[in-house]
């Protein structure tokens, strides 16, 4: 099914490229384009052609200036769990993990460019589906499909719109196809006013959209469960802190409007209606499961647990597909030509995992694949991301970048928190459900074994800190930790709090003193049996290796210092760093367009 999408998304997306108008290149920003001969009597003639459409809509989500890669591995670092690419400024990857973004950085543009023409392909169905004479009179299938097609469209123009509000902040309002606007060069809207039409659009789109198992589609095409998801995230980055424009009531600070509770209020709606929806969604028994058996075999999770996911396209290009388990991930054949390793786990991120958290091997990797296709291990300083990885794909070809590994976009244990969450907010303290549906993701994580994930609090204070960690050790390497710490207003003090821990790394200070200086792992272990490690990551002994086993120098200062702590979080600064900066090329053709502050 994955490839019979996939093609179909690329013919949509020529088909939709002929109505008349899409976002082109950065210089010609915002600028009505027609392409091809097709026009929107064609491609709204038929519930196929208008299908058409809307899988062109979805193929701006991929790619290399999607979620392909720069959406879902440059733009969500550094944070507390991961560090993006180290080493000296670049005005590229690195600058963006490391908070020193500049307008003339060139990793903005493009991807900039395509979220807007997302937005302008859904704006096109969005405009066009509901005019078709079959919407309201046409067959009662056909009536159907049309008003899905719709929901989806509508919920794609929110994915795009809320990812370029979570970067960018203030931005143009145009929710019309560009042929239909006078004047293409708008000023910024507050992002207040967009949160709130997107979060309006998807109310409607949840009536139009059914539910993954009335749809006979896949977890790549959205479901009701995704309109839901998507509504209760943006829910709670509209009622969450964010870095305001100085001209705006709030001075330039990070701040979050009065009525916050108002959209936590919808996000606790919205999951309850998934977490109801029992039959259509749930958590997998085994977390691994999900990103080995599932994500990175290409199979659809079972349980429903992966609610939508970004479609790739194995082996084709970066227009459509992804370089997740190239770019980051275990290196394969221990070269940099067969994998990047790209993004680093903070060793503070390793070590908030309980010993017995079954989480923490999947979403930490502390090995490469050699080249005679055997494991060998890393060291902490060197340890990588392990959710997308390389060796777990059914087909490992020798010098591809593409893989055609998915991106998740929402995933069910994420919905039972937005949940936990925004019950304790309004309530001031968790409620009994509440506390259920946060025991639900942490006992998963122990493997089902209730007398392993201790006692949850029932105070607001307390839960809301146990909450905020545990949607780091369930959430991490999603591109979900650096926007939750924004809209929290914690993303300053997390990376404090991490360079403070990596200095007493460094000096060898308490806690970090009684962890092991080496590690031994049993050498020429093929890829499928795992690592075999001898000693624990939390206890120093043994001294020496047993015999046969294999020395890493596991635990170096040196190694923290020059790795890590030189280049995480660098040069961020609060109430400033929070946004990026817009593409140069952006201001430079609209001149309505202010520049946010960097």
């Amino acid at each position: 099914m994955k490839n019979i999408f996939l093609k179909k998304i690329l013919l949509g997306s020529i088909t939709l490229m002929g109505v008349g108008a899409t976002l082109s290149s950065c210089e010609k920003y915002l600028e009505v384009e027609p392409v091809s001969s097709f026009g929107p009597d064609y491609v709204f003639g038929s519930v196929t052609n208008a299908e058409s459409a809307v899988l062109g809509a979805y193929a701006c989500l991929g790619g290399d200036q999607g979620y392909g890669i720069r959406l879902s591995m440059y733009y969500p670092y550094d944070s507390d769990e991961i560090m993006g690419q180290e080493g000296a400024a670049d005005n590229e990857r690195r600058d963006i993990a490391h908070y020193n973004t500049q307008p003339s950085n060139t990793q903005l543009a493009n991807p900039f460019n395509q979220l807007w023409r997302g937005v302008e392909r859904a704006n096109i169905c969005i405009y066009n589906i509901p005019r078709m004479t079959q919407y309201t009179s046409g067959t009662a299938s056909e009536k159907a499909a049309l008003r899905k097609l719709h929901g989806e469209a509508l919920t794609l123009r929110a994915q795009y719109y809320f990812e370029l509000i979570r970067n960018w902040g203030d931005l143009p309002e145009q929710f019309l196809p560009s042929s239909m606007e006078a004047d293409l060069f708008k000023k910024q809207t507050d992002r207040d006013t967009l949160y709130n039409k997107l979060l309006a659009d998807l109310a409607d789109a949840s009536t139009m959209v059914p539910w993954r198992s009335q749809s006979g589609t896949s977890n790549e095409r959205i479901s009701q469960g995704a309109v839901r998801g998507l509504r209760a995230r943006i829910a709670l980055f509209r009622g969450g802190y964010s870095l305001r424009r100085v001209t705006s009531a709030y001075g330039g600070n990070m701040a979050r409007p009065a009525d916050y509770k108002t959209y936590y209020q919808i996000a606790k709606a919205e999951c309850e209606a998934i977490m109801q929806a029992t039959t259509e969604h749930n958590l997998n028994p085994s977390y691994r499961a999900v990103f080995k058996d599932n994500i990175c075999q290409f199979k659809e999770e079972p349980n429903g647990e992966v609610i939508w996911e970004v479609g790739m396209a194995g082996g084709s290009s970066g227009t459509g597909d992804s370089k997740l388990g190239y770019y980051n991930g275990p290196r394969y054949t221990g070269t940099a030509s067969q994998g990047n390793s790209a993004l680093t786990i903070i060793p503070t991120y390793f070590y908030a995992f309980d010993s017995t958290d079954l989480r923490r091997d999947v979403s930490c990797a502390q090995y490469n694949v050699t080249g005679t296709l055997t494991l060998a291990g890393r060291i902490m300083s060197d340890m990588v991301d392990g959710k997308f990885r390389r060796d777990w794909t059914p087909v490992v070809t020798s010098g591809a970048q593409y893989f055609g590994i998915n991106w998740p976009m929402i995933r069910y244990s994420d919905v039972l928190l937005m949940f936990a969450e925004a019950d304790n907010e309004i309530n001031q303290n968790p409620s009994p459900a509440a506390i259920a549906a946060f025991e639900k993701v942490r006992l998963r994580g122990y493997g089902g074994n209730a007398s392993l994930i201790g006692t949850t609090p029932t105070s607001y204070g307390p839960f809301f800190t146990a909450l905020m960690n545990e949607r780091m050790l369930e959430l991490g390497g999603e591109g979900l930790r650096k926007f939750d710490l924004i809209r929290w207003n914690k993303l300053g003090e997390r990376i404090d709090w991490v360079k403070a821990e990596l200095a007493k790394m460094v000096a060898n200070q308490a806690p970090y003193n009684n962890y092991p200086r080496s590690m031994y792992f049993l050498p020429n272990q093929p890829m499928a049996g795992g690592m075999v490690w001898a000693n624990s990551f939390y206890n120093p002994s043994p001294a020496t290796a047993p015999a046969g086993y294999s020395t890493i120098a596991w635990f170096s200062g040196t190694g923290v210092a020059n790795k890590i702590l030189a280049s995480f979080g660098r040069s961020f600064e609060a109430n400033k760093k929070e946004l990026f900066p817009f593409p140069q090329a952006a201001i430079d053709v609209n001149p309505k367009l202010d520049q946010n502050e960097y």
